[in-house]
């Protein structure tokens, strides 16, 4: 077994796409599992931002660290050492997988356009410039030029604000893609070309910061 991945979920919730990650990162070799921040609830893309975000708002900074600290105990009982460990995350999952890697030391982590880079996401939740400086994970960091919710002057402040870390930091920018190009399951907003020079890069930090 490489290690395990812990994938943090988009707005959405655990939908099939995050268990279609899950099952990339399993035919890799990594034990992975999707800790369901929502407790439950999962909403379709067709679903508006009104019914999505109470449901995202109510979540809390211990709330969420509660449900990584339960996934990282999971893996334990899969023989993954926290070392092995990495937490990849999409959208408000990317928040929670740069704000893990500083609160919890871990192998690595991988951030899929998250956003609360200059404001704050939830309460106890710092915004990430201010997060990124305290890593305690090699993180790395993928974002869409075209995101219309993360400009590309937060990105170049959040990689300025990360590389202050103590521990090995990356951002790379992916010029004709917007938020959840990795997303396959929401054709308008899929960008093939970024996706697939992401995902390798993915594994190349996993299997660079995850000790054999």
């Amino acid at each position: 077994m490489s290690g395990g991945v812990i994938v943090i979920q988009e707005a959405f919730g655990v939908t099939e796409h995050i268990e279609d990650v899950v099952r990339r990162f399993e035919a890799e070799g990594y034990a992975a599992c999707a800790p369901d921040l929502y407790h439950g609830t999962t909403f379709g893309y067709d679903d508006g931002w009104n019914t999505i975000r109470p449901v995202m708002d109510a979540l809390t900074g211990d709330g969420i660290l509660a449900d990584v600290d339960a996934a990282i105990a999971a893996l334990g009982e899969r023989g993954v050492p926290k070392s092995r460990v990495a937490i990849v995350g999409f959208c408000m999952g990317g928040t929670v997988a740069l704000w893990a890697g500083a609160m919890r030391e871990l192998g690595a982590a991988v951030s899929f356009y998250g956003g609360g880079v200059t404001t704050s996401r939830w309460p106890g939740v710092p915004p990430l410039v201010e997060v990124a400086p305290g890593l305690r994970t090699p993180w790395l960091g993928l974002y869409g030029d075209k995101d219309k919710g993360i400009p590309v002057e937060q990105v170049e402040a959040l990689r300025a604000a990360a590389a202050l870390a103590p521990v090995p930091t990356r951002i790379e920018r992916f010029a004709g893609a917007g938020h959840a190009f990795f997303n396959d399951a929401r054709k308008a907003s899929y960008d093939a070309t970024a996706a697939e020079a992401a995902w390798p890069m993915v594994l190349s930090w996993l299997r660079m910061n995850l000790p054999t």
